[in-house]
């Protein structure tokens, strides 16, 4: 059910897909959906929950890298639009956390979960010298987070993604000049080149 579910919302609206495409899709009637959930938002709440927790693990998977902390936080961005293009359940779910959002039924857990890691990061990098004292992680993270969903909103605009790892590369190319301290900036393209090794995808988060 929840494959016909993110099949269906991949590539389609909320509205636009009928809770009987649905069942019909997954081979199911709707008491058998009724046992499980109540209605097709909660499907949709469901799938959110699925991504964000595909999202999150790729925090924890990044955090056991031998990389520094501005490192990883290019990495989580990286890895964050690599999902969204490769991985169905993570696209899906960014999409329907965006529709509902337009009439403030989307939920704010998965983005105040991401700027909280991106947080605990950004002062882990100022601790390292790698961000000017300057910069507030809390302004920052949110600035980051901010940032990424604007730009992978706009390649998904103009080229259904395509673009979205060069864009987000770009985005950093932009940023890092004015944010890293200048007694580092030999290390800024090493930065901005930061990739992790170890993609976390649906299967690896829900093995078998």
């Amino acid at each position: 059910m929840v494959g016909a579910g993110v099949r269906g919302w991949t590539g389609r609206s909320v509205p636009r897909v009928s809770l009987v495409e649905i069942l019909e899709a997954a081979g199911m009637t709707k008491g058998a959906l009724y046992f499980h959930l109540r209605s097709k938002e909660d499907l949709a709440r469901y799938i959110i929950a699925e991504q964000h927790q595909i999202s999150i693990a790729a925090v924890h998977a990044i955090a056991a890298q031998e990389a520094s902390a501005i490192e990883q936080i290019v990495m989580l961005c990286h890895e964050m639009a690599r999902q969204i293009v490769q991985d169905p359940v993570v696209r899906a779910g960014i999409r329907i956390t965006l529709e509902l959002s337009a009439d403030d039924r989307g939920p704010a857990g998965p983005y105040l979960d991401w700027i909280a890691a991106c947080q605990t990061l950004a002062a882990r990098a100022v601790d390292e010298g790698d961000l000017v004292d300057t910069i507030d992680p809390p302004t920052f993270a949110r600035f980051v987070i901010g940032a990424f969903t604007g730009v992978q909103t706009v390649s998904q605009v103009l080229t259904h993604r395509v673009d979205l790892e060069q864009r987000v590369d770009e985005m950093w190319g932009f940023l890092l000049p004015g944010i890293i301290p200048t007694n580092r900036h030999s290390a800024m393209m090493r930065i901005r080149a930061a990739r992790t090794d170890v993609p976390v995808t649906g299967s690896s988060v829900h093995p078998g």
